[in-house]
C-alpha cells in the first residue's frame, strides 16, 4: 500500500484544515507548563482557548471538499489525540497542581485517583468515538448531528467552574474531585447530546469568559 505523503520531506498533513487543531495542541502543552509553574489562571485561559478552537476545527476541515480518505482519517485521529491532551491531561494536571491551593499536605491517593479515572474515561470515550466516526463517515458523510456521551471538550467549561466553586466554597478539593468524577461518568454514559450550533457556541464562549473573569476576581480576593 502506498501512502500519499511518502515522497514529501515530512510525514503528516499541514494544510489549513488542521491548523486549528495544531494551535489547540500548543495551547494544551502551554497550559500544562503554566499550571506546573503555579500560574493557574493562565492554564485555565489556555484550556478555554483550546476549547474555543475545538468548536471550529471540524467546521474548518469540512470546507475543503476534496479531502482524501487519508486526510479525513488523519483529521479524526489528530483531533482525538489533541482532545486527550487538552481536555484530558491538562485538566488532570491542573487539578493535581491545584491541591496546593487548599493544603500544604501531600496530595492524597484518593484525589489523584479521581483525576486518573477522569482521564481514563475521556480516553475510552475518544477511542470509541474514533471507531464509530470512521464507520459513520463511510456510510453517511458530513458532520454528525449528536454526540453519544458527553464530549470530552466539556471539560473546557466544566473544569474552570469546579475550580472556581472549589475556591469559593468550603471543601474545595472534594468539589473538584466530585466534579471530575461526574464528568467521567457522563463521558461513558450512552446519552445522546445534540451537537451545538453557532448560537450555542457563542453562548458557551460567553460562559467561559464569565468563568475566567470569576477566577480572576477570586484570585484578587474580590469574590
Amino acid at each position: 500500500m502506498r501512502y500519499e505523503n511518502e515522497d514529501v520531506p515530512m510525514i503528516g498533513f499541514y494544510d489549513y484544515t488542521v491548523l486549528a487543531t495544531y494551535a489547540a495542541t500548543a495551547l494544551g502543552v502551554t497550559g500544562m507548563f503554566q499550571t506546573v509553574e503555579g500560574r493557574h489562571l493562565t492554564a485555565v485561559f489556555c484550556l478555554l482557548a483550546a476549547g474555543l478552537l475545538d468548536c471550529f476545527d471540524g467546521r474548518i476541515a469540512r470546507t475543503k471538499k476534496d479531502r482524501s480518505h487519508q486526510q479525513q482519517s488523519f483529521g479524526i485521529q489528530i483531533d482525538s489525540l489533541n482532545d486527550v491532551l487538552c481536555f484530558g491531561a491538562l485538566p488532570s494536571v491542573a487539578g493535581y497542581c491545584a491541591w496546593s491551593r487548599w493544603s500544604d499536605a501531600p496530595t492524597p491517593v484518593w484525589y489523584g485517583a479521581a483525576l486518573c479515572v477522569f482521564t481514563l474515561a475521556g480516553l475510552i470515550r475518544l477511542a470509541y468515538f474514533n471507531v464509530t466516526e470512521e464507520e459513520r463517515q463511510q456510510t453517511e458523510g458530513g458532520g454528525r448531528k449528536y454526540y453519544l456521551g458527553l464530549p470530552i471538550t466539556a471539560s473546557a467549561l466544566a473544569f474552570p467552574l469546579f475550580y472556581l466553586l472549589g475556591l469559593l466554597l468550603p471543601g474545595g478539593p472534594y468539589i473538584l474531585a466530585a466534579g471530575m468524577l461526574l464528568l467521567a461518568a457522563l463521558y461513558v454514559a450512552p446519552l445522546r447530546i445534540p451537537k451545538p450550533g453557532l448560537a450555542a457556541i457563542c453562548l458557551l464562549s460567553a460562559v467561559g469568559a464569565l468563568e475566567l473573569a470569576g477566577l480572576i476576581l477570586a484570585a484578587l480576593g474580590r469574590l
